[in-house]
């Protein structure tokens, strides 16, 4: 019997086909809880194991070399983008580093679209409005006592309306969304785009154009999407080459009244940038899943502005996301164990 170290969930029947062959630990967060594992936990508890599959757990170099000296020969991340393991160190020992594309693509593309509407027309602004008393009608006696009244709006447009107050928005429909990266998550994003009317332009310099514009999409060069999106919105990952890239080049060469969309990692946006664009107008708006610190500090300028939009790392966490996780990591698992081609393999 193989020994392997569960640090995430796999589906109970596949689960139970890999325990004919393997002597499975449980581990790291599947056994602590989420957040309550350190790197020297993970460690420890996956020595010895042929086969470690981890979750949101750390793996530097130190931690890799010191499970291959005790006998890894497979691992396996339940994320996106690995980048929480030292691939180096696995490449140089020869060991490929297996993960989970497009895990949690439809969550983080549903809530990209959700993030789009509601910024665009100031929802969360209107919504936190009526919630503080603001614009409100007098309390009445019997609220189901209502005047027969042939044209209900909301009292005369005048300074002290919600409509000069929170703002009007633009519809989704013909506007133009630029897609920074087209990966599986932008890809998901652009099919519902598309659905709604919009017209994609895609910026992915590592993609084939042919294979972006098969899709519906308009490949585009940086300076293009920049100039002509209405929308912006970031997926790309966080690697020395993106990191802090999303800067004030970027703004300025943004439209005025263009919003920035990020459900992809903070750190590939300069932060004091983002900032002063915002604070100076240089772009309309944002909506922000993730932070440079999380939680985010309680005097992040961010959250006190009127035209961002601030979510707690909500965007890839729906009770699906586990499900399509497990299921594409014990494909590996199970491919390993047949001495098969592993099916996904992060920087082959």
């Amino acid at each position: 019997m193989k020994k392997l170290a569960l640090c995430t969930s796999l589906p109970e029947g596949e689960l139970e086909k890999i325990k004919k062959e393997c002597e499975v630990t449980i581990c790291g967060e599947l056994k602590h809880g989420k957040g309550n594992v350190t790197e020297e936990m993970i460690r420890e508890e996956c020595m010895g194991a042929e086969i470690v599959v981890l979750g949101d757990e750390v793996a530097g170099t130190d931690t890799i070399n010191a499970w291959i000296e005790s006998g890894m020969k497979f691992i396996g991340v339940a994320k996106g983008t690995p980048v929480t393991v030292d691939n180096d160190a696995l490449k140089a020992a020869g060991i490929p580093l297996t993960y989970t594309p497009g895990r949690n693509a439809v969550a983080v593309a549903e809530y990209c679209m959700g993030m789009m509407i509601a910024s665009t027309r100031f929802m969360t602004r209107a919504v936190a409005g009526l919630l503080m008393g603001e614009h409100l009608g007098p309390a009445v006696d019997d609220i189901y006592n209502v005047p027969d009244v042939k044209n209900v709006i909301w009292g005369p447009l005048d300074e002290n309306h919600p409509y000069t107050d929170y703002g009007i928005g633009f519809e989704l429909y013909g506007k133009k969304l630029g897609l920074a990266g087209y990966g599986a998550i932008g890809r998901e994003v652009a099919k519902r785009a598309m659905a709604f009317g919009m017209e994609i332009l895609a910026y992915d310099p590592y993609l084939d154009a042919k294979v972006i514009e098969e899709t519906g999409a308009k490949t585009v060069d940086l300076d293009t999407m920049l100039a002509e999106a209405d929308i912006v919105s970031i997926h790309l990952p966080v690697v020395p080459s993106t990191r802090g890239i999303v800067n004030k080049d970027w703004f300025n060469k943004m439209k005025p009244t263009a919003f920035v969309i990020n459900t992809a990692r903070a750190a590939v946006i300069d932060q004091k940038d983002f900032v002063e664009a915002l604070e100076n107008k240089t772009i309309a708006g944002a909506a922000v899943d993730v932070y440079w610190q999380e939680p985010v500090p309680a005097n992040h300028p961010l959250l006190k502005m009127k035209n961002v939009l601030c979510s707690p790392h909500f965007a890839g966490l729906t009770t699906d996301v586990d499900g399509w996780s497990g299921r594409k990591m014990a494909e590996n698992v199970n491919s390993y164990l047949a001495g098969a081609a592993l099916p996904y393999v992060w920087n082959k």
